[in-house]
């Protein structure tokens, strides 16, 4: 399995934190945010390549840290080439970019740069293999009222497979979010392909899961830690 880590974003909301560094490089109780990603990752076993993609404007920032960050996996680091946040490739055209430019066409999980989370990933991998799907981590927030235009917004049956899935809507059927971590099965990358060749102007991740998930079997995974 390969993984892509979007770290492309310019952080607008959190100047003045983010003008000269990227989201994914603050410091969050005494490392990176990014490090506490990679840890997480670092410990599925079969991973073969992380590809951290970052734009024009942050790329030597992410160079410079990973002079000093000690993996046990391949990381390798991608400019997209956009250099403001008007035009940013976008989720959907970033995992596009590295799929291409690395040729990373086995199984492939898809993880924000900008999240802090408690749970396991080796926990939604193993999920996955036994699902045989591409699947999404989800999460639980309770109050349907809190995901209104801020989350991706899922829907499932009781076997946990995806009914529908809506980006940020103003009034929320469903209290599970998505948490921006996806595997995406290696059959399903192709499907990929074909998407955005389709769908040129959608650069939400989310919008591919909908799609997805009309056509085939795709599965969430519900976690209960932070």
């Amino acid at each position: 399995m390969d993984v892509i880590i979007l770290a492309a974003g310019y952080g607008t909301r959190l100047y003045p934190l983010t003008k000269d560094k990227p989201k994914a490089l603050i410091p969050v109780a005494g490392k990176p945010i990014l490090e506490h990603i990679l840890f997480r990752i670092e410990e599925i076993n079969g991973v073969k390549k992380i590809v951290i993609v970052s734009n024009n404007v942050f790329y030597q920032n992410f160079v410079e840290w990973k002079k000093s960050y000690k993996a046990n996996v391949e990381i390798k680091i991608l400019n997209d080439g956009t250099s403001t946040n008007e035009t940013r490739l976008g989720a959907i055209g970033d995992i596009n970019f590295a799929i291409t430019k690395e040729n990373l066409y086995d199984d492939l999980m898809v993880v924000g740069s900008d999240n802090i989370f408690d749970f396991g990933l080796v926990h939604l991998h193993k999920f996955f293999h036994e699902k045989k799907s591409s699947v999404v981590a989800l999460y639980d927030i309770v109050e349907k009222s809190k995901a209104s235009n801020k989350y991706g917004v899922v829907i499932t049956d009781e076997n946990l497979r995806i009914l529908d899935f809506h980006e940020k809507p103003s009034e929320p059927k469903s209290s599970l979010v998505s948490t921006a971590c996806y595997i995406i099965s290696k059959k399903d990358v192709e499907i990929f392909e074909h998407f955005i060749r389709d769908n040129p102007k959608i650069d939400n991740l989310g919008e591919f899961i909908k799609f997805l998930s009309a056509k085939k079997h795709v599965y969430g995974f519900v976690f209960s830690e932070r």
